[in-house]
This record gives C-alpha cells, sequence and structure tokens, in this order.
C-alpha cells in the first residue's frame, strides 16, 4: 500500500511501530502474510502438528519472533506457550509445560509447533503471531484444536482390515487344496471302475493263489486214479 506523504513523513514517530516506512516521500505499509490451518482435529497421546507459514518482505535477522498464544473454549483469556527469537521458548509453566515442541523453519517461512502427548483438555483456540522488524503489521490467525479419544469403530476397522489381510490370502488357499485333493479323489474312483492296472503285490498274491488251487485239484485227481486201480485189482 503507497501513500504519498511528503509533508509529514519526518513527523511521523509511530510508523516505524505501525510497520510504516517512509521512503523518497512515500508511504510504504509493510505486512506479513501469515497463514494457519483454521481447524484441526487430533487424538489424546498422539502428537499433534499445528501449522503455521509466513511471507515477509524483509530479509530474515535475529529481530524476527514467532509467539505462540492459547485461549481455552468460552473464554477471553490467553496463555502464551512458545516464544521464538534466534532459540525457542517453549512454556515452562502452565498445562502445556514441556509439552510444545519447535518444528518450523524460519528461513523456508515456518513457524509450526508440535503439541506433545495432547488431551482433550487442550481444546481451543491456538494464535501465531510473526515479526520481522520492520516488517511486523500482519494478521494474527486462529486454530481451534479438537482433541478426542479414538473411538471402537476406528479400532474395530483397524482390527477388521488386519484380520481381512490374514483371512483372505488363507482362505484362497484353502480352496485350492481342497480342490486339488478333489480331484485326485475323483481320478483315483475312475481308475478303480475302468479296471486299473494291479499292484505287484496284488498280482503276486493272485498267482500264489492260483498255484495253490491247482495243486489241491491235482491231488485229487490222483486221489480218483489210485482208488480205480484198486478197485480193478480185486
Amino acid at each position: 500500500m503507497l501513500q504519498s506523504g511528503a509533508a509529514g513523513g519526518r513527523g511521523c514517530a509511530l510508523c516505524p511501530l505501525l510497520g510504516v516506512l517512509f521512503f523518497q516521500g512515500v508511504y510504504i505499509v509493510l505486512s506479513l502474510e501469515i497463514k494457519a490451518d483454521a481447524h484441526v482435529r487430533g487424538y489424546v497421546g498422539e502428537n499433534i502438528k499445528l501449522k503455521c507459514t509466513f511471507k515477509s518482505t524483509s530479509s530474515i535477522t535475529d529481530k524476527l519472533t514467532i509467539d505462540w498464544t492459547y485461549r481455552p473454549p468460552s473464554s477471553s483469556r490467553t496463555e502464551s506457550i512458545f516464544h521464538y527469537q534466534s532459540f525457542q521458548y517453549p512454556t515452562t509453566v502452565g498445562t502445556f509445560r514441556n509439552r510444545i515442541s519447535w518444528i518450523g523453519d524460519v528461513y523456508n517461512g515456518d513457524a509450526s509447533i508440535s503439541i506433545i502427548n495432547p488431551t482433550i483438555k487442550d481444546n481451543g483456540t491456538f494464535s501465531c503471531a510473526v515479526k520481522n522488524p520492520p516488517d511486523v503489521y500482519h494478521n494474527i490467525p486462529g486454530t481451534e484444536l479438537t482433541v478426542t479419544e479414538r473411538g471402537f469403530g476406528m479400532m474395530l476397522s483397524s482390527v477388521a482390515l488386519l484380520s481381512i489381510l490374514v483371512f483372505i490370502p488363507s482362505a484362497v488357499v484353502g480352496v485350492l487344496l481342497l480342490v486339488r485333493m478333489g480331484r485326485k479323489s475323483a481320478g483315483l474312483k475312475k481308475r478303480n471302475k475302468s479296471g486299473s492296472k494291479k499292484s505287484s503285490i496284488e498280482v503276486s498274491a493272485d498267482t500264489d493263489q492260483e498255484k495253490d488251487d491247482c495243486m489241491a485239484k491235482l491231488c485229487v485227481r490222483c486221489a480218483e486214479c489210485l482208488d480205480s486201480d484198486y478197485e480193478e485189482t480185486y
């Protein structure tokens, strides 16, 4: 945003604080563009990322600051939970003590943080503010966080998916084995009906039985012959 102001440029004492630079007779209003997710959903015990990105018209210096604040539901009270200026300074008091982790990169325009081991009590609005002097004028976006327990339905669906992945391959293998066994059984029955070849053991047993029958018949015949000779003699 540009405005002519050669007459009163030198007398603007508040211009640096408002992010306004007077350059060559022109007021230049500097601004930061900050973006954050309007709504974030997470689960108890699972780390949650609060994303915040920014674009600055000025180079990043050690004067850049980042501040995250938290406001509980149905309350106007805000609580500072994180500060950055060259180093990370997560809060050491309150409900977020030792539970805020820096995951951003200021040189890539990233001011994101992570909530460690979140609980349902963390529900509320989180705001991300970035200043990079002289570029300090900006919007302050808010992120509405909702933390819930993972429902039984979610757990059931995970178990069902795992069961399907295990059961289907096993069922397919079982069906293939049954089909193969059925084909073998049908083939054996067909061979038996059509008079399939006997094994060598069965053939040997049949041969021995025939020999025994022949010997018995021969003995009977010889006995008849002897009886007949004996009758003729007398």
